[in-house]
């Protein structure tokens, strides 16, 4: 059985990060283990939270998992909680990186335009040199702003624009560079990304629905991170999900309490295994 490590927060109550990543690759019969590095009592779009700062116990739970020798094959990180944080991931990455996984950086710091709460552009800093050691990084457009130190371009953009920051933020070091959220019309939404080793762009967009909902980013980067492991190639992981993304959301935008919990992803689950047409051995 394949195995993918997931390091980001665990919120007890709000449907994103550990609390997706887990259910959603587990589902795709992938071993999902788990660094958490921050436990929160619900996630950041609630009028108040708590937060605990776990990240004294991660260089002691690394260093046990090295001694044992534990092997993964994927790295997926998404939302740190500061910029310490992100110096731990880099050593977990310096640790734990083989000619034989990859790492998925999902940059989980912004959207519309903004900071989530607690973060500040010295964070993007910080951000953006963490995204240098990935194989593939999985920004929305806010956040690919943010990592580029350029102003929020806002929702009004020409396919050359995003292509010109897909660039711009494969040459800060990620090979593979993918751009979430791209509409170009009123009727659909998907991706865009670019291969820096081929020179090439691929995109693919699925219909786009009124509804806005939390956590659809760690839904996405969650399911593309497990069909990657199952061996698809990075395209057909992109399709598979954008697709299982907009399946959420269908399955939840009659839920009058969704928009700011989160996804009912757990409905859609048993689509997405059927969309994985093999599993590891």
């Amino acid at each position: 059985m394949k195995r993918v490590l997931s390091v980001q927060d665990i919120t007890c109550v709000g449907k994103c990060s550990l609390t997706v990543a887990l259910p959603v690759i587990s589902a795709m019969g992938i071993e999902t283990a788990v660094i958490p590095t921050a436990l929160l009592s619900c996630h950041t779009a609630f009028s108040d939270f708590t937060f605990c700062d776990l990240s004294e116990h991660i260089p002691s739970i690394t260093a046990m998992l090295k001694a044992q020798n534990i092997d993964f094959d994927a790295i997926y990180t998404g939302y740190l909680g500061s910029a310490e944080q992100i110096r731990l991931v880099e050593k977990i990455f310096d640790d734990f990186t083989t000619d034989r996984n990859f790492i998925v950086v999902d940059p989980a710091m912004a959207d519309f335009g903004k900071m989530y709460k607690g973060f500040h552009s010295s964070f993007a800093e910080c951000m953006a040199k963490l995204c240098t050691k990935a194989d593939i990084i999985l920004p929305n457009i806010t956040e690919a702003c943010y990592l580029l130190g350029i102003p929020y371009i806002g929702e009004h953009y020409t396919k050359s624009d995003i292509q010109d920051i897909l660039i711009q933020l494969s040459k800060q070091g990620c090979p593979y560079c993918v751009l979430t959220g791209v509409s170009f019309d009123d009727d659909t939404l998907g991706v865009m990304a670019y291969d820096r080793r081929n020179d090439c762009f691929f995109e693919y967009y699925s219909e786009k629905l009124p509804e806005h909902f939390h956590g659809t980013g760690d839904v996405f980067a969650s399911a593309f991170t497990g069909a990657l492991t199952l061996d698809n190639d990075k395209e057909t992981a992109l399709q598979i999900a954008v697709d299982f993304t907009l399946d959420c959301i269908k399955f939840t935008k009659n839920n009058p309490h969704a928009r700011w919990y989160g996804v009912d992803f757990e409905s859609a689950l048993p689509n997405l295994m059927k969309r994985i047409t093999s599993f590891p051995e």
